[in-house]
C-alpha cells in the first residue's frame, strides 16, 4: 500500500512539474526582461524565435523578422506583417501625405494608409482640401505603440 502510495504521490509531483514548467515563460525571455535596455523594439534574437513563432502561430523563418522589447518584465513580440507597423504610434493630427492626398481628392470620404502611412491611429477623410483626423481606430499601449500589434511571449 505504502509503494503504491508513494508512486501515486511521485505521479502527481512529475505531472505538477510538468503543468507549471508549461505555465513559464521560456527561459531566454526570463533573461532578456526586464532590462531597461531592451524597452526599445530590436529584432528577436535567435534564442526568441521559437517562442515567437508560437506565440503568433508562424513558422521560425517568418519569426526572424520579428520585434520583441520589454515592458517591466514582460516579453513582447510584434510579427512584422503587410500592415503592421513595430514602431511608436502616429498619433499626429496632421499628416503630410493626408494633406497631399486632400490636395489631390478634395472632399474624399477616406483618405488610405500608403498616404497617411500605417502607423496612424485615426480614421482620415478630407474637408475640402484639408486633411481632417477623424475618430480613434487604434488603441496605444502606455510606452506609445499599436496595442494590437504585439502580443506578449509565453
Amino acid at each position: 500500500m505504502r509503494i503504491a502510495a508513494a508512486g501515486i504521490g511521485l505521479a502527481f509531483a512529475l505531472i505538477a512539474g510538468a503543468n507549471v514548467a508549461l505555465c513559464q515563460p521560456p527561459a531566454a525571455a526570463t533573461s532578456y526582461c526586464p532590462n531597461r535596455a531592451h524597452a526599445r523594439p530590436a529584432k528577436v534574437g535567435a534564442d526568441l524565435v521559437a517562442a515567437v513563432a508560437k506565440t503568433f502561430q508562424i513558422d521560425e523563418g517568418a519569426a526572424r523578422d520579428a520585434f520583441v522589447r520589454c515592458v517591466g518584465a514582460t516579453l513582447m513580440a510584434c510579427s512584422v506583417g503587410a500592415n503592421l507597423d513595430c514602431g511608436k504610434a502616429d498619433a499626429r493630427r496632421a499628416l503630410p501625405g493626408a494633406t497631399a492626398w486632400c490636395r489631390q481628392n478634395p472632399e474624399s470620404t477616406m483618405i488610405p494608409m500608403y498616404a497617411t502611412g500605417h502607423a496612424t491611429i485615426y480614421a482620415w477623410s478630407c474637408h475640402g482640401n484639408r486633411a481632417i483626423a477623424g475618430k480613434t481606430v487604434l488603441a496605444v499601449d502606455r510606452q506609445g505603440y499599436i496595442a494590437a500589434n504585439w502580443k506578449e511571449i509565453q
